[in-house]
Order: C-alpha cells, then sequence, then structure tokens
C-alpha cells in the first residue's frame, strides 16, 4: 500500500500565492509611508513621487485582489467546519466576517490611492493591521504571532520590491531629473532602511516563536520532514539578512551618485531573488504537517489499586 503524502502540492501553490499577495499589498503600502516622498521636492521630483505612488498602488490592488479572492474563496470551508450556510457564518461569526472585511478595506484604499485620494493609503494601512489582529476578535491571541510574521516580512521585503520596480528603476531612467538621480536614490534608501531594520528584527521575533511552538524538541530540526525544511528556509534566510546588512554597511554609505544607485539596485535584486525562493521554501513548510509535541504523562490510575492497608 502507498504511503499517503505529506502534503497535496495544491496547497503550496496556494500559499505562495497568498504569500505574494500580502506582500505586494505590504509593500506598496510601505512605500508610501516610508519612502516615496522627498524634503523640498522639485515640480519634476513631485512628479517623478506622484507616479512611483500610483504604481506602487496599482501593485498594491493587485495583492489586495489576490488577498481577498483567497480569503472568498475559503469561507465555504470554513461555513462546512462551523456546519453552516456561508451566509450565516459572516453574519453570525465576526472574526468570519473579518476575514473578507479587511482584504476589501485594503482593495478599496489601494484603489481609492491610485485616483489620488489621500485618505486611501491611510484605508489601506488600516485593513493590513486589522486583518492580521482578526484572530484576536475571537481571544486567539496565539494565532496573531504567523500573520504579523507574515506583515512584518512583507513590510520589509515587499517594500524592497516596491522601491525597486517602482522607485529605483524609474528613476534610473528619468532624464529630466539626470543631476538628481543620486541625491534622490540615496533618499529613498535612507528613508526606508530604518522600516527594513526594524521588520527584520519582528521577523526574527516571530519566526523564533513559530518555532517553539511547532517543535517539540530541538533533535525535530533534523529529524523531521517539517524540520528539515526549516533548516533550509534558515540557511536561505540567513542569506537575505547577509545581502542586507552588505547593502546597509557598504552600498548605503556610498550612495549619493548614479552609479551607486545602480549598484544598489542590483544588490537589492539579488537579495529579492533569495527572498522569493524563501517564499516558495516557506508555502511548503506551512504546508507540512507540523511535528506534534508529546502530551503530559497521565497520573497513574487509582481505579483497581488496593487501598491502603487492604
Amino acid at each position: 500500500m502507498a504511503a499517503e503524502p505529506l502534503i497535496t502540492w495544491s496547497e503550496p501553490v496556494q500559499q505562495l500565492v497568498s504569500f505574494v499577495g500580502s506582500f505586494l499589498a505590504a509593500g506598496a503600502v510601505g512605500f508610501r509611508f516610508t519612502t516615496a516622498r522627498a524634503a523640498n521636492a522639485s515640480e519634476p521630483e513631485r512628479e517623478f513621487f506622484d507616479s512611483a505612488l500610483r504604481r506602487a498602488a496599482a501593485i498594491g490592488i493587485v495583492g489586495a485582489a489576490i488577498g481577498l479572492t483567497l480569503a472568498l474563496l475559503g469561507l465555504p470551508a470554513l461555513a462546512a467546519r462551523a456546519h453552516r450556510t456561508v451566509g450565516e457564518l459572516v453574519t453570525s461569526d465576526v472574526s468570519a466576517a473579518f476575514t473578507i472585511a479587511w482584504p476589501a478595506v485594503v482593495l478599496v484604499g489601494t484603489a481609492l490611492a491610485m485616483a489620488n485620494v489621500r485618505i486611501g493609503w491611510i484605508a489601506a494601512a488600516v485593513g493590513l493591521v486589522f486583518d492580521a489582529l482578526t484572530p484576536l476578535v475571537a481571544g486567539r491571541w496565539s494565532a496573531v504571532v504567523n500573520p504579523l510574521h507574515r506583515l512584518a516580512a512583507g513590510l520589509w521585503l515587499g517594500t524592497l520590491f516596491i522601491v525597486v520596480a517602482c522607485g529605483l528603476t524609474p528613476l534610473l531612467r528619468k532624464a529630466e531629473l539626470r543631476e538628481r538621480r543620486g541625491a534622490l536614490a540615496a533618499d529613498m534608501v535612507n528613508r526606508f532602511s530604518p522600516m527594513a531594520l526594524s521588520m527584520g528584527v519582528v521577523v526574527v521575533l516571530f519566526g523564533v516563536i513559530t518555532a517553539w511552538r511547532h517543535l517539540p524538541t530541538v533533535a525535530s530540526l533534523w529529524e523531521t520532514p517539517y524540520g528539515k525544511t526549516l533548516i533550509i528556509k534558515l540557511l536561505l534566510v540567513a542569506t537575505v539578512f547577509s545581502l542586507g546588512a552588505f547593502n546597509w554597511r557598504r552600498q548605503r554609505p556610498a550612495l549619493g551618485k548614479e552609479s551607486a544607485a545602480i549598484s544598489i539596485r542590483h544588490s537589492a535584486a539579488l537579495e529579492l531573488s533569495v527572498a522569493a525562493v524563501v517564499l516558495i521554501i516557506t508555502s511548503i513548510l506551512v504546508s507540512l504537517p507540523s511535528p506534534k509535541r508529546a502530551p503530559p504523562p497521565r497520573p497513574p490510575s487509582s481505579v483497581g489499586t488496593p487501598a491502603p492497608g487492604s
């Protein structure tokens, strides 16, 4: 009799699509609130940043649409587990309703942002944060670890992707800003760096918590498929951190000239390439069965035990 497979490959694919969607949405919002502005900008510079924000909002719309679509597709399964119809579930269970409400807020917010309605970015940011906190509605405090881990990773690596795709790459092709391209690139990277560092710390913190929850023993790291896949992920994450540290310590201080901007764009693209592999491995990891912690030993039963002195 053939052994049952550990995973069905449709699940990692769905997880990967979900990760990409959340990273695109979070990256667009992170770009808006940390990077896409310049002090005392000239008219051509303001036009450039307005255009960059519209491109970021368009990418954010794609990410938000992916998130909302997956949430809607997941409702029938949630309803079946609760032995209710979808309509009954979303009207009687607040946490279930929020699983589609907050992604919808993100989608509407990014669409408004693309139309240059400023409140749209605020709505998208609120939607992202409260979507990650939805498990708290049902009092499931431990269940916010993974959503917050994903949000922090999206604000770090998703924003880096938007910086490269909507900021650095178009900037280096902008002939009207030839004399300012190096300085503007330096400004964007310097504004992005503090968030990247802080979100990197959050990613590590919640990653450690997740590993502690899923691995019953240290030996589970090399004795189980989950643990072995986690080791691969950790090695790749360490590579991403190393590339990010190189950009921060060596590339960022040299910024100011266009040649330095081109160099950091290339190294950031390499960092994103490794991060993409991390997402693929993570989508496999979360689809694997988690090693189970051994249940606590049961106290010896007194049934059938002779009473003292009998």
